[in-house]
């Protein structure tokens, strides 16, 4: 019996997170595995650090499941990518999940570019939505957070509450420095998106990240032109 989202408490997660501050990132998936099994999901964007985990991940679970967010706005070379990880590893399952509506469809009833107009209701009918239908099957997710990676991540843990899909939210590299996940790639000789060597550090949709000039913040290109800073998925 896996753990359930609804029976822990502040003090279980603070309990848990003890247990494992000493672990290192196999130690925590492992740790996961061993206690969801097949009701465990890896919501991967196929950033650089979505190798690092789907590699590490393999090494745990060989037919893990990993869910990508299919928007259907993503860059092509986001989607090679995605080919180049299903040959390199033929056992895990990768699933596209796709939202409710075609782009479109949600033109014809959002107008069409919502992305620009209102990009919070663009990524909630094509992230959110999707991320939630999907997670509902699921006791507990994997995200590939790191704390240096904005202030908005700095607290994050190895295990959260996530009160947003009621569920339970594993981040097993939240220790690791962007030299680290560099370094990991490149001797594990690795596949990654070539945006990331055009001035992607951080890729999403294509009509919403802009490369992003040296010395700026490394999410400054995502939603370049609004306030907004997160899809929602980590608030």
């Amino acid at each position: 019996m896996s753990l359930n989202y609804k029976s822990l408490n502040k003090e279980d997660y603070e309990r848990l997170n003890k247990d494992l501050e000493r672990k290192d990132s196999l130690d925590v998936l492992k740790w996961a595995y061993g206690e969801f099994g097949d009701r465990l999901v890896y919501s991967c964007s196929f950033g650089v650090e979505g190798m690092v985990l789907i590699d590490l991940i393999s090494k745990v679970k060989k037919d893990a499941t990993i869910l990508f967010l299919d928007t259907d706005f993503h860059f092509k070379e986001t989607y090679e990518l995605i080919e180049k990880v299903k040959k390199r590893y033929p056992t895990l399952n990768i699933e596209l999940a796709k939202p409710e509506l075609t782009p479109e469809q949600q033109a014809e009833q959002h107008g069409d570019r919502l992305w620009e107009r209102d990009p919070d209701a663009c990524c909630n009918l094509r992230k959110m939505v999707p991320l939630e239908r999907e997670l509902s099957r699921y006791n507990a997710w994997i995200s590939g957070l790191r704390r240096e990676q904005s202030p908005t991540r700095a607290n994050t843990q190895f295990v959260n509450q996530d009160n947003r899909f009621n569920s339970i939210k594993i981040c097993p590299l939240i220790h690791w420095t962007e030299e680290e996940i560099w370094m990991y790639v490149k001797l594990h000789q690795l596949d990654y998106n070539e945006l990331h060597d055009k001035r992607f550090p951080s890729i999403g949709c294509e009509y919403c990240t802009k490369p992003v000039a040296k010395g700026e913040d490394p999410r400054s290109g995502r939603w370049a032109n609004s306030a907004k800073t997160e899809c929602g998925l980590h608030k």
